[in-house]
């Protein structure tokens, strides 16, 4: 479990194939003689295990799954990527709850700076548009922003001047793609209402009869 506030800029110093996937060899500023193999580092937002380590450097495996549902599979060496070690029991929650379980790919379609912030227009894929919610969270490759409006598929995030100096986010350009983890809170009510539902579509009248009392509009 992670809290999507970038801890670290790494760099990735070579990708090398393996079976349907690849691995990884990172540069990192963290003190890895504090980092246990098998330990969890999110890549710009992707969970991945420390395989091996020495100092200021880690490997790991992107998988097929991996490589399918986010942009790990286009990184290459030079590339920096956002770096956050595993939450420990009692540590604070400063942005949300992130699992580093990638839903999907969205495209940058817009990136700007606007007085005090940097401002960017995502375009999410139809399928994980309907988890994201404005003023709700959603974690962009690994940084944890609130969604401040919304336009069909489309969302718009500000990127705050201390974040923008510890992220790659501004240096991101449009058609560019980036890794999308939608709040997972969001996924578990849809799983509960399907199941209430019955597992088919949800209409107002089961709403009604579940105890909701809000307008249909």
């Amino acid at each position: 479990m992670f809290t999507g506030l970038v801890t670290d800029l790494g760099t990735i110093l070579s990708v090398k194939p393996r079976e349907k996937g690849v691995v990884l060899s990172l540069r990192t500023a963290y003190d890895l003689s504090t980092v246990e193999l098998g330990a969890s580092i999110a890549v710009d937002g992707v969970c991945l295990t420390v395989e091996t380590k020495d100092t200021g450097l880690f490997t790991a495996t992107a998988g097929r799954e991996t490589m399918e549902r986010t942009t790990l599979g286009a990184r290459r060496p030079g590339d920096r990527v956002h770096l956050e070690q595993a939450l420990r029991a009692g540590d604070r929650l400063g942005g949300h709850l992130v699992q580093g379980h990638v839903d999907g790919v969205g495209t940058l379609r817009s990136s700007h700076e606007d007085g005090e912030s940097w401002v960017l227009w995502v375009e999410a894929p139809p399928e994980l548009s309907r988890y994201i919610a404005e003023k709700g969270s959603i974690c962009i490759d690994g940084v944890s922003l609130t969604v401040n409006e919304l336009r069909g598929d489309a969302f718009r995030v500000n990127v705050i001047p201390h974040t923008a100096r510890s992220t790659h986010m501004t240096t991101r350009r449009p058609g560019e793609g980036v890794n999308l983890e939608v709040d997972v809170l969001a996924r578990y009510v849809e799983r509960l209402l399907w199941a209430e539902s019955g597992g088919g579509n949800l209409s107002f009248e089961r709403l009604r009869a579940l105890g909701y009392t809000g307008k249909e509009r």
